[in-house]
């Protein structure tokens, strides 16, 4: 086959390691891909969400199936877009409908759906410029910390948990009235916080039946011992040490289950990845959040423990065939460290050289942000690479990351050293 996979990030890299091991994979591009995709793929200079490069692209090279690691692009409605066009319809779309996507586009749809479908999530309310004292007075009934969500996409940095009422009410009048995330915040969810260790469930699933992919843990702030800013996360361990096959079944057949359900009752078309943020709450899980894609850099941990064939696996999606095959998975560890640029996630610079690659033994390096000038791999975003390796148990695989981490060199170079050390 020829693949088409939309993305530039680490996520796309491993998906793309992945891919291109399986026998039905010709040839894959990926648009726009970054250094290390272009070591393994083809590269094309196309923006995922630029539905019409894309489409004449498809036509032009023949290609069979598309893979969307982002979710911009299918908020933005690329399955609706290939589904209704009569030389696209046959192409499969591995990922959600535009509707089904809103589960993420919206946090507001997604708590709709969580109490529709009666999943534990945390209790909540709604609020917009108009509404914004209403939305004070709703925090004033709260114990604090006081936890609020952008409405809409803000690139992993819409949520604010606070302390303190005043603050709060200030960020609430910040986000609502002054736009603080700009349109993301033109709507803002207010929940309750719910204290307990949080993880993530992945699944698979062909809108009818459903694989659960192995859990990941994902770190999200810039400081060491959690501390400091949001970030896209700066690192992951899979499996979950603690999450063992009590919390498992809950998981199933209380979340997992009713959401694939769900699906089927809405009407939503649903063939792709369900990202579920959860949070362990005494033994009782409680979704968070969902994603309508594969998290980063959890796809870094979670794609390198599967043992089946990924495009055998997306191929069973797009056929409504997923209960036909069984998930194999690997039962080493795996973990990852990401490598930041100096200053992320504020202002930092790109176009640093990076160097030590070629002398990394026995982990696996995936790009996140990089790009190829002159014949150098240069750092092009926050987040540039995230180095992965496997061992019996999460310890010794963070121990081989960190020392391959010691071999990788660039200007303002930074990772949190303490990854893993809340589990051990």
């Amino acid at each position: 086959m020829t693949i088409l996979l939309l993305g530039s990030g680490g996520r796309e890299h491993a998906f793309a390691w992945k891919m291109i091991q399986s026998p039905l994979c010709d040839t894959l591009f990926v648009a726009p891909g970054n250094a290390g995709t272009a070591a393994i793929a083809n590269n094309i200079n196309i923006s995922p969400t630029d539905f019409d490069a894309i489409k004449a692209f498809v036509l032009q090279e023949k290609v069979e199936m598309v893979v969307v690691g982002p979710e911009d692009p299918l908020v933005k409605g690329i399955y609706d877009f290939f589904l209704n066009d009569a030389e696209l319809e046959h192409i499969p779309v591995i990922g959600p409908s535009k509707i089904g996507a809103q589960l993420e586009g919206s946090k507001e749809f997604a708590k709709e759906f969580l109490i529709k479908h009666n999943i534990p999530t945390a209790a909540y309310d709604s609020f917009t410029a108009e509404t914004v004292e209403k939305g004070c007075e709703f925090l004033e009934t709260l114990q604090p910390p006081y936890v609020l969500k952008a409405d809409g996409l803000a690139a992993g940095k819409g949520v604010l948990i606070i302390e303190d009422l005043a603050e709060a009410k200030e960020e609430l009048r910040n986000m609502l009235v002054h736009q603080k995330f700009g349109d993301a915040s033109s709507k803002v969810v207010i929940e309750e916080f719910l204290d307990g260790i949080e993880l993530s469930c992945f699944v698979l699933t062909d809108g009818k039946n459903y694989k659960i992919l192995p859990t990941a843990k994902d770190y999200k702030r810039i400081g060491e011992g959690d501390t400091g800013l949001n970030t896209g996360g700066m690192g992951a361990v899979s499996p979950v040490p603690y999450v063992d096959a009590v919390l498992m079944e809950k998981i199933e057949t209380r979340i997992v289950k009713p959401t694939i359900d769900g699906f089927q009752k809405d009407g939503i078309p649903y063939k792709g990845f369900v990202f579920i943020g959860l949070i362990n709450v005494n033994n009782e899980p409680i979704v968070i959040e969902y994603n309508v894609r594969m998290g980063d850099p959890e796809t870094e941990v979670v794609v390198p423990r599967l043992k089946t064939d990924l495009v055998e696996l997306f191929l069973a999606v797009a056929n409504e065939k997923l209960d036909e095959i069984t998930l194999e998975v690997d039962e080493r560890s795996a973990t990852t460290i990401m490598v930041v640029s100096g200053g992320y996630p504020e202002d930092f610079e790109k176009g640093k050289v990076i160097s030590g690659l070629e002398t990394i033994e026995d982990s696996i390096v995936f790009h996140a942000g990089t790009k190829l000038d002159n014949g150098n791999v240069v750092s092009n975003g926050g987040r540039v690479l995230t180095v992965t390796s496997y061992g019996n148990d999460f310890e010794e695989a963070i121990k081989k990351s960190y020392q391959n981490i010691d071999k990788l060199n660039f200007d303002k170079m930074y990772f949190r050293k303490d990854i893993g050390n809340d589990l051990k």
